[in-house]
């Protein structure tokens, strides 16, 4: 008896988020990617992505690499890079924010 009435509570459990924090939907396992800060592995649909686009060439220098250049008219190039962070990274380098479930800015689609 004790055994039946434990099965039916973990049948009927709460779940805190629809997708369980993932966006896996119909696939058995996806690939582990490393986070970009801690370099723990986390799955790739979990793991935050974002672009990073930075110049190659720092603020302070880029002055001077203009005036060495033989071209008057020389964009420099940018650095794109895809950073990957686990949870618990992008929450404390405040990528994403914590945010209420419903609310002006509950569930809205956001763009990055």
């Amino acid at each position: 008896e004790s055994i039946s009435v434990s099965r039916c509570f973990y049948l009927n459990m709460t779940f805190k988020r629809r997708n369980a924090g993932r966006s896996k939907k119909g696939r058995g396992h996806v690939n582990p990617v490393r986070c970009s800060n801690c370099a723990r592995c986390t799955p790739k649909d979990k793991a935050i992505k974002r672009f990073m686009v930075r110049n190659i060439v720092d603020a302070a220098a880029q002055r001077d690499v203009r005036e060495a250049s033989a071209y008057e008219v020389y964009t420099l190039p940018k650095l794109y890079i895809k950073m990957h962070y686990c949870v618990s990274c992008a929450c404390h380098a405040h990528v994403v924010r914590c945010r209420p479930r419903d609310g002006p800015t509950g569930r809205r689609n956001r763009e990055p």
